[in-house]
């Protein structure tokens, strides 16, 4: 455990010891609790005898404020100005996760998030606490769900957790509105226009925020529009449209309002309703054309292509699409008994469209001849719950003692339909669940103790169901799963001084194996829903540790995790329809990250990361007849689930009281894995072999603050123009493989009166 890490940390410090914001960013206040919404003319609040920066406060997995140095584990903090540095180069929602977060994959470039994993396993995405998509059927759509210009920042707990629910597999993901601050009114309007140079490639936003405060009152009102053309390679070339949904020739509208206010003896209470609706949708110009790997796909080829698109429509198809709603109304009572009560009820609905494809899976000769029907599936999701916290302080009159407890309420249903024959793909899911759970902290001079309790009460129910033509049309016997499962946490942090603390973690998570998947492929008569094992609970056990060093112009932390799964689960890629499966087997993946930040003074910034992933599991689960066991951890995890090693850097240079620069890469490495293994049982032999390059990408930003006039910028995403493939569209799969996009130009303009 120990060579890997320092083999991080020495790469790192040759290479001025540059980091991303981890641990220690420069953030406005968290939302979503009354302690963090009224703090934004407060510097600082006592705690005991210590006082906390309010700008290093996180909410996500403790509901309400905590200094980030009193939890033990790694967590990243996307400040404000990240996020708006990342909007300048491009639009992607999950880019700026994949710029400053060590552990998180590449971004998709598409309306989906294929391939985006935290730590190698699917985190658990919350918009202002709220869960985003569904663990009963991962579609792969629940990273664009709203327009980024609203967040005011992003809270993520890197590894397993089950603080905030079902699904946080690789950690948990939270994006936080922005909150009014300042008394009065602030209206900001943006406009943005990007081109690549080349034909249809042109695109534009228009948004404007209202802000308003006053006395006890706040409200913010937020609306967008985004029209985006089709995109090109570094070689100039249209890039396929992504069958998982483009966000190529495509549109977004978005509607926020969150609008709230305290009442009661010196505003101890508050009372604050949101909603929230997004919609991004395909405008149809585009069909996509195949590309060919090499002379050994099918048809064969001499020289390899990717996917291209060409203007043109599918009689019949309708477009690709997102479309988010979200309801929350939240009530907060900071003197409760002595403690902060924290009540959310909250209503989501998700409903997703993929492109039409000519997918074996899909096609029925009852509505066209076999291999002449463009299908399109549909997966629509309804969630609706109650999240409740209690928080007090000095328990029992023990100063530092604190204890956080509380009871989750949720209902989550999904299914998938083909729509254009309205067929049922995966049937109608419906799952519940109530999850009490209590957290206890210590804080005894410069250690911080803490240990806590989840219970998961849940339930599935599937009603009974009929497969498709390709399954066979089978039966299938409706039923339930019960889940019960105790998670447990523990952890300590030590504060050595002013600038260093070290810190050591166990924690454990709880999701669902997308259960969608193994309920449309099944193809045997005589199967029940109760009796199939691959729907059984995956359980995460991840033990974490790592220090943190904060200087007064530099800072740089490390961490190095293993996380386990007997019962875990990994995707694969079915040879005959090139579409994903799940397989069922023990999982173990092991990673090391670094951060760091270097200010040389107030001109000069450099700030970087650095990520290294691996992980193992077996060719074969356990036989459900009981006659041999999983297989040994001997197949390495691909590109699907294991991003390559990371490094990324960014230079800011503040070369004018009112302007500045920055010029940032992130480097994806070149990997080869490989693993064979033999099963006693029947001499069969398995082998796996993959093969990754890497590529290295700059981008630009800079800001020119012209005052009363606005703030004028300009970004260029792939600044060199470099050609290059997506690394998870390198492993071959049902028509994957798209290049990444070539430069882009954008012009910003942000005006706030």
């Amino acid at each position: 455990m120990i060579k890997p890490l320092t083999a991080a940390i020495s790469s790192i410090l040759l290479l001025s010891a540059i980091s991303a914001s981890a641990h220690a960013q420069d953030a406005a206040p968290a939302a979503g609790t009354n302690t963090a919404q009224d703090t934004g003319t407060q510097d600082a609040k006592k705690k005991g005898d210590k006082v906390v920066d309010l700008n290093r406060v996180i909410v996500t997995g403790t509901r309400t404020a905590k200094a980030v140095d009193e939890i033990p584990g790694a967590i990243t903090v996307i400040s404000k100005e990240e996020i708006q540095h990342t909007l300048l180069v491009t639009e992607d929602a999950t880019a700026v996760l994949a710029r400053t977060v060590p552990g998180y994959a590449e971004s998709s470039q598409a309306m989906s998030n294929t391939g985006e994993t935290l730590r190698g396993r699917i985190p658990l995405r919350l918009f202002d606490g709220i869960p985003q998509g569904s663990p009963l059927r991962e579609g792969t759509r629940n990273g664009t769900f709203t327009d980024m210009g609203i967040i005011g920042r992003v809270e993520v707990i890197n590894g397993p957790s089950a603080s905030e629910g079902i699904g946080a597999a690789g950690g948990i993901i939270n994006y936080i509105s922005k909150v009014p601050t300042k008394q009065g009114t602030e209206t900001t309007v943006t406009t943005r226009y990007q081109t690549q140079g080349k034909g249809g490639s042109e695109g534009w936003k228009t948004g404007l925020t209202f802000a308003a405060k006053q006395d006890a009152y706040d409200l913010l009102v937020a609306a967008s529009y985004i029209d985006r053309g089709i995109s090109y390679d570094g070689n100039g070339r249209r890039i396929g449209m992504n069958t998982s949904g483009s966000l190529a020739d495509s549109t977004s509208k978005n509607l926020f309002l969150k609008g709230g206010f305290n009442f009661g003896e010196g505003g101890t209470q508050r009372l604050q309703a949101t909603y929230s609706r997004f919609k991004i949708e395909g405008k149809g110009n585009y069909i996509q054309v195949l590309g060919c790997r090499g002379p050994d796909d099918d048809p064969p080829c001499d020289v390899p292509r990717t996917n291209t698109s060409e203007k043109g429509h599918i009689y019949g198809s309708k477009d690709a699409f997102n479309d988010f709603k979200q309801y929350s109304l939240e009530y907060s009572h900071s003197d409760f008994f002595g403690g902060s009560l924290d009540i959310n009820v909250y209503k989501a609905d998700q409903a997703m469209r993929y492109l039409p494809e000519l997918d074996p899976a899909k096609q029925d000769p009852l509505f066209a001849p076999l291999g002449t029907l463009w299908e399109q599936s549909e997966i629509d999701s309804h969630k609706k719950g109650i999240r409740t916290s209690w928080t007090r302080s000095d328990l029992f009159d023990v100063t530092g003692l604190e204890l956080h407890t509380g009871i989750d309420f949720g209902k989550d249903q999904a299914q998938q339909r083909l729509a254009l024959t309205n067929r049922l793909w995966v049937p109608p899911m419906n799952y519940k669940s109530t999850a009490p759970y209590a957290q206890l902290s210590w804080d005894i001079g410069p250690v911080t103790l803490s240990g806590g309790l989840r219970r998961e009460n849940d339930k599935l129910t599937v009603d009974s169901y009929t497969s498709t033509y390709y399954n066979n049309r089978v039966f299938v016997q409706g039923g339930g799963v019960k889940y019960t499962e105790s998670l447990k946490n523990l952890g300590a942090i030590w504060r050595i001084g002013d600038e260093w603390s070290v810190y050591a973690a166990y924690s454990e998570g709880f999701t669902l194996p997308n259960i969608g998947i193994p309920l449309r492929n099944i193809n045997v008569p005589g199967q029940s829903v109760d009796r199939i094992s691959d729907l059984a609970a995956i359980i995460y056990k991840n033990d974490e540790i790592g220090f943190n060093w904060r200087g007064e112009r530099a800072s740089f932390g490390a961490t190095h995790y293993i996380s386990k799964s007997p019962f875990g689960a990994s995707l694969a890629i079915n040879p005959d329809t090139n579409d994903f499966i799940l397989s069922r087997a023990p999982v173990r993946i092991e990673g090391t990250e670094a951060t760091a930040e270097w200010r040389f003074d107030e001109q000069w910034k450099v700030t970087g990361l650095y990520s290294h992933i691996t992980g193992k599991t077996s060719f074969w689960s356990a036989d459900a007849a009981g006659r041999y066991p999983a297989g040994g951890l001997n197949k390495p995890m691909g590109v699907l689930d294991i991003n390559p090693d990371k490094f990324a850097a960014a230079l800011t240079w503040k070369f004018l009281p009112n302007a500045d620069a920055t010029l940032g890469f992130t480097s994806l490495f070149g990997r080869h894995l490989s693993g064979s293994d033999t099963r006693a049982f029947d001499g069969r032999t398995y082998t796996y072999n993959e093969q990754t390059h890497g590529y290295t990408l700059f981008d630009l930003g800079v800001n020119y603050d012209m005052a009363r006039y606005g703030k004028l910028s300009l970004g260029v995403e792939n600044l060199f123009d470099k050609q290059y493939v997506l690394s998870w569209s390198q492993l071959a799969g049902y028509q994957n493989y798209w290049a990444g996009r070539g430069r882009m130009t954008s012009l910003t303009y942000t005006i706030t009166f």
